[in-house]
């Protein structure tokens, strides 16, 4: 006996926003690829570039664990990319410091990161690209702002490395 699905009364957000964010991801990855770094790393530098900022809070404002913002920096520090030092305001603190380098692959990783979301938008018609960005950052504001807490905690997808 076959039965089905019953009917959608609502689009699948969750497929259409998993999916197309994982694209993008793919996207960037490739991109960034370009520059030999990956989107976590260029991430890592943009944010350390804005302010001294020690390698626990970059891991907040990155959505990294600790063992993977470890592995990260230690990644960019072998490439030349940055480096830990001591913070100016507590001795005890370490902050990611971003060397020349760092700073140009940032420079060129950002014309790229802004080539590839300027790609996204022109797919679609220009009077929906504003509209569109202004809806999702009302989400990301609002509804969609903070994670829910579960007994049951979400997978995310692993981050392959390029």
């Amino acid at each position: 006996m076959t039965t089905s699905a019953p009917s959608r009364t609502v689009p699948d957000l969750s497929m259409l926003l998993t999916h197309t964010g994982h694209v993008l991801a793919t996207q960037m990855t490739a991109a960034l690829a370009e520059l030999g770094i990956t989107p976590r790393g260029y991430c890592v530098l943009f944010h350390a570039m804005e302010a001294e900022r020690t390698q626990i809070q970059l891991a907040e404002i990155s959505d990294l664990d600790k063992t993977t913002m470890v592995v990260t920096v230690d990644e960019l520090e072998k490439a030349g990319l940055a480096e830990r030092r001591p913070s100016s305001t507590d001795r005890r603190a370490r902050i990611i410091s971003v060397t020349e380098e760092g700073r140009r692959i940032v420079a060129e990783g950002t014309a790229i990161s802004d080539r590839v979301h300027a790609d996204v938008l022109a797919a679609l018609p220009a009077d929906e690209r504003a509209p569109f960005v202004g809806a999702l950052e009302r989400l990301l504001n609002g509804h969609l702002a903070t994670p829910m807490v579960s007994e049951r905690p979400v997978r995310r997808a692993r981050q392959s490395r390029a």
